[in-house]
């Protein structure tokens, strides 16, 4: 426990409380969910485990200072009381993130730069030398949070974006990211104990992370580095030991996962997403269009997909949607679909009422993640077993 340190998993609005759980669930300390953060205390293993493991975190970082600071002179004082030789040699490289939300500092790239001559004037006042920024492939990636005078300092333990995953390398129109796939996955109560199904899959982004969920696969077991792997303390055994105790953890998976998309260059780059995951033995994507379907598989089905929004796509969205919900009410008995969109007024011509509502975004772009529950036969048939609908 001595050895547990603070640290923050940022994610986008509306995933805290999951996020706060995926923590718990993996066993983080002292769990406190935020505005599109949550706190929590971890080993090293821990912060290997977590960047390994959670599927709605974007990031994971490790605050290492804490200060006050109303004008560029203390800024700078503040930055130059960390002994920076702890976490960089001279002659590696550097790049400092930075969020603000102060009157005081108004200009991201002013605080960048300030913080780089801070950190540069102490190597160059010890050493003589100095390290150098690189943008695309730093040794160390410094994160600089400002909320009015309270400046953080933190280092990026996960390098980029832990969206992504390393298995997506063919994308299709309007992919959606993979951290909001699991995030709307997780919402929705998606467990893997039932068939799902995606019917516009797109490059097969929500399958892949069904899939995952289902047999408990480690979101980011097929990335290919993380930034805590060029720090000085970095413990490759100790890494290993960490994978090897999460692919343990994994189950089976009982159940069918189908994607279909009506265009052959979606299918296809899906098909390859889903073999670059190694999970073709539990997915099946094929070429249809959805609205010429039905369910195809007894007991309850679990849907989620993400429709096109009219953002990127040309489509006459009124018709588009009123299908969605004609396909659902006369094909889908027995299933529970789940959709996002950014296109709120399309929604109305669902013609169904949506049993939940969530509020999330995608990208910059408020959305609704909406449930429509299709029950065998009639609701009313289904909460009253004497009624009779003939």
């Amino acid at each position: 426990m001595e050895n547990n340190f603070k640290m923050v998993a940022k994610t986008f609005f509306g995933f805290e409380e999951i996020l706060a759980a995926e923590l718990k669930a993996l066993g983080a300390q002292d769990v406190q969910a935020g505005l599109r953060v949550v706190n929590f205390k971890g080993d090293k293993g821990f912060m290997y485990k977590a960047n390994l493991a959670l599927r709605t975190a974007l990031k994971i970082l490790k605050p290492i200072h804490r200060f006050r600071a109303f004008n560029d002179t203390l800024l700078y004082k503040g930055i130059s009381e960390i002994d920076w030789s702890k976490y960089l040699l001279d002659n590696q490289t550097f790049v400092v993130d930075v969020t603000v939300h102060s009157e005081h500092f108004t200009h991201s790239q002013f605080v960048a730069l300030k913080t780089k001559d801070a950190i540069v004037d102490q190597f160059r006042a010890k050493t003589g030398a100095r390290p150098s920024i690189d943008k695309e492939h730093p040794d160390l990636r410094i994160h600089v949070h400002i909320d009015r005078d309270q400046v953080s300092i933190s280092l990026d333990t996960s390098g980029a974006s832990l969206h992504h995953r390393g298995y997506r390398t063919a994308t299709n129109i309007a992919p959606i990211n993979e951290v909001l796939a699991a995030g709307m996955l997780l919402l929705s109560g998606w467990d893997g104990q039932s068939d799902f199904l995606d019917p516009m899959c797109g490059s097969g982004t929500l399958l892949v992370e069904a899939a995952m969920i289902a047999c408990n696969i480690p979101a980011n077991i097929n990335r290919r580095e993380f930034a805590f792997e060029k720090w000085p303390d970095w413990d490759a055994d100790l890494f290993d030991k960490v994978t090897d105790s999460l692919l343990n953890r994994t189950r089976e998976f009982r159940y069918t996962i189908k994607g279909y998309d009506k265009a052959p260059s979606a299918v296809n780059k899906a098909k390859d997403n889903v073999s670059n995951a190694n999970l073709s033995e539990y997915i099946t994507v094929q070429e249809r269009n959805f609205f010429d379907t039905q369910k195809e598989t007894q007991g309850p089905l679990h849907m989620a997909f993400n429709p096109p929004y009219g953002e990127r796509l040309d489509i006459e969205m009124e018709r588009f949607y009123r299908e969605i919900g004609d396909t659902l009410k006369q094909n889908y008995p027995g299933t529970h679909a789940w959709f996002i969109t950014a296109n709120l007024e399309a929604l109305k011509f669902v013609g169904l009422k949506p049993s939940r509502k969530i509020k999330l975004y995608n990208g910059s772009l408020e959305a609704r993640l909406v449930k429509y529950e299709m029950y065998e036969g009639s609701k009313r048939a289904k909460f009253n077993p004497n009624y009779n609908e003939n």
